[in-house]
């Protein structure tokens, strides 16, 4: 079984360093999947500072939650407040997932779109269970791997229906990037990156991908891992 060892970046403002990393892919153009949660908002504002033209981008989110997109738990909500709405130029194609349809309709959707396309560059966040993405521990979406996307229960709150991506559409990506900060994710990134590969820690998963994944993390986060 194929390990990549993963890139640490510690640094106190990962968030910052990851909207450098996010301005640049969009002057260069291509895919880009964005992330939900709390953690990617200073990500997104740096971003559309050092970079107001996304016009060259495509825009794609790895997970959503399956409330309307005004809904303050939206994933699309928080790239739209903090990222779209910043923008002078916005993407070429913004590729909302659906999530006031029928979750299995949102995920058919999303994995049609995603039909033949190249996902250049894919930004992904960390549960306290290690999970990413929408593919927690034990909850069947993990173990979809004949679609590009699917639905499925939450596995934390908020307790709402979820379409992901699914593990190989992941770790397909042309690069791969987490960011994660807080004392409380330390364990869960100890038990991604610092324990074996296993299926009770879906971030661990990252490492088979053929790239190695790039964690950009603050020194909390970083501290059972960190040399």
């Amino acid at each position: 079984m194929p390990d990549s060892s993963p890139e640490l970046y510690v640094s106190e403002e990962p968030g910052l360093v990851v909207g450098e990393l996010l301005a640049d892919q969009a002057t260069r153009g291509g895919s880009i999947v964005l992330t939900g949660g709390h953690t990617p908002a200073a990500a997104y504002r740096r971003a559309a500072e050092l970079q107001p033209d996304w016009s060259r981008a495509t825009v794609w989110w790895g997970d959503e939650r399956c409330v309307p997109p005004e809904d303050e738990r939206s994933n699309f909500l928080l790239a739209k407040l903090n990222l779209l709405d910043l923008l002078d130029r916005h993407p070429h194609n913004v590729h909302r997932i659906r999530g006031e349809l029928q979750p299995a309709d949102a995920a058919g959707e999303l994995h049609h779109a995603l039909h033949e396309v190249q996902l250049d560059f894919m930004l992904l966040g960390l549960g306290p269970d290690a999970h990413i993405a929408s593919l927690f521990p034990g909850k069947p979406q993990l173990d979809v791997e004949n679609r590009r996307a699917t639905s499925g229960p939450a596995g934390l709150d908020p307790w709402v229906d979820r379409v992901t991506m699914t593990m190989p559409t992941i770790l397909s990506a042309g690069r791969l990037v987490l960011l994660v900060t807080g004392a409380d994710k330390a364990e869960a990134v100890e038990r991604a990156f610092g324990g074996e590969i296993t299926r009770d820690a879906p971030a661990s998963l990252l490492r088979l991908a053929p790239i190695p994944v790039e964690i950009y993390a603050d020194p909390a986060a970083a501290a059972r891992i960190a040399p």
